[in-house]
């Protein structure tokens, strides 16, 4: 959510943003946030007005009340009880207009940066920069859902009886790999100097639509019926949260934390799920690095954040490329993002493994993360980026590590997290 005193004195260039992420349709909301703002402002004005005039009126009555004139106390007091319904009144329609502003500032985009390229969807997104050479081997790379059944690692057909599409079991190697690179993943964070979090996994209404714009949160969140729960769609989402209406030391800012949690999502979109692989699923596990900083520092972490999922995925020899999304690929909150995206050898082309962004105040502005200044209080900035997110990273490490045997080497970072294992051997052929 912008500050409303920027919309205030810069309605076109809030305008212009709008026109910028091609949601003409929202234009509207500006002229209205004005046309209430103005009464709303005018409805405080009248009310401080009324406030001042019961005052003074009460020291009347208190003056004529020690002079004896009980009888034109008295009837003072009908006036200040008159003004105390005025107030009544007043108050109603002056918290009307604040939840009719709050409406619309919601569905008012944040201002994206500059930097950002002007496109209508992910098909501009722009390639920014690639790690690693690509590698198409002289031999066929299977299908990665054939992959994991040769080595006995998943099983689609009995999680479809259980739960349907989108849902999966992983066994044996596979299941080892998927935690060991989650722990591998922790541990690389935790050596960047992050706190490790496990968050709830259910959140309330008030923390959903301070993380994520309302049509976010209606194609992503599973709600819990007969509560105001909501399933996580991603650990960001409970971490933060816990800031929520928090005023915090400047002297321990910032807070960088990386957070495990399992993540539900319906999928509800063009994509669809897949029914033979785990690339878009309903539910998966993640590990998640969320920062939140001082104003004036979070393009600088913006740029570690995402390095960070770089020099991770090259530390399992996966060839990777960074792809800066368009302004109509950005979600409402964010005022930039940058997508990983690995190398595939079976499609020769690379696919997303994580998302960086930063939404600048527009969560702190949304859930009320404010920083303690020597001036006074000011919004904090949030940022936060996938570390990992299996299985879908096993797509790209079990395709990038796959023999023409059929076996996997696993690379040298993650064998301390199975056992010292140098290589899985196919079980089924």
């Amino acid at each position: 959510m912008i500050d409303i005193k920027f919309l205030r004195e810069n309605p076109e260039v809030v305008k212009e943003n709008i026109k910028k992420k091609f949601q003409d349709y929202k234009l509207n909301l500006v002229d209205e946030v004005l046309e209430l703002d103005v009464k709303n402002r005018n409805v405080k004005l009248n009310g401080d007005e009324l406030r001042m005039k019961r005052n003074s009126l009460s020291n009347e009555i208190g003056s004529l009340m020690k002079n004896g004139k009980a009888s034109e106390a008295e009837e003072i007091k009908k006036q200040v009880q008159k003004i105390n319904d005025q107030l009544e009144e007043n108050e109603k329609l002056e918290q009307q207009y604040s939840d009719e502003i709050k409406e619309r500032m919601m569905k008012i985009p944040n201002i994206i940066h500059d930097s950002v390229p002007i496109g209508e969807d992910d098909s501009k997104n722009v390639e920014i920069e690639k790690f690693g050479d690509p590698v198409v081997p002289d031999y066929e790379v299977p299908y990665h859902a054939d992959i994991m059944e040769s080595l006995a690692g998943l099983d689609l057909d009995s999680a479809r009886r259980v739960a349907g599409n989108g849902f999966y079991y992983l066994t044996g190697d596979v299941a080892r790999l998927h935690s060991a690179i989650l722990s591998y993943a922790r541990d690389f964070m935790i050596n960047k100097g992050f706190t490790y979090c496990i968050p709830p996994y259910m959140i309330r209404s008030d923390v959903v639509t301070g993380v994520m714009s309302f049509e976010e949160m209606d194609s992503m969140m599973y709600k819990i019926e007969g509560e105001d729960l909501y399933l996580i769609g991603t650990s960001e989402h409970s971490m933060i949260g816990k800031f929520k209406n928090q005023i915090l030391n400047k002297q321990n800012m910032p807070y960088t934390m990386t957070s495990y949690s399992p993540c539900f999502r319906k999928e509800k979109g063009a994509h669809g799920i897949e029914e033979r692989g785990v690339y878009r699923i309903h539910q998966f596990e993640k590990q998640e690095m969320i920062v939140v900083c001082e104003p004036e520092d979070s393009w600088t972490w913006y740029d570690k954040l995402w390095q960070y999922t770089v020099e991770l995925f090259r530390s399992m020899d996966i060839p990777v490329r960074t792809l800066e999304c368009c302004s109509g690929d950005l979600a409402d909150l964010k005022a930039k993002s940058c997508d990983v995206e690995a190398w595939s050898p079976r499609q020769q082309k690379y696919f997303e493994v994580g998302s960086c962004s930063n939404l600048t105040d527009a969560q702190a502005r949304r859930l009320g993360i404010r920083i303690k200044g020597e001036k006074g209080n000011y919004y904090a900035h949030t940022l936060n980026n996938t570390v990992v997110a299996p299985p879908r990273m096993l797509i790209a490490f079990l395709e990038n590590n796959y023999n023409e045997d059929g076996s996997i080497n696993i690379p040298e970072v993650i064998r301390p997290y199975m056992g010292g294992t140098c290589k899985l051997e196919p079980k089924n052929q």
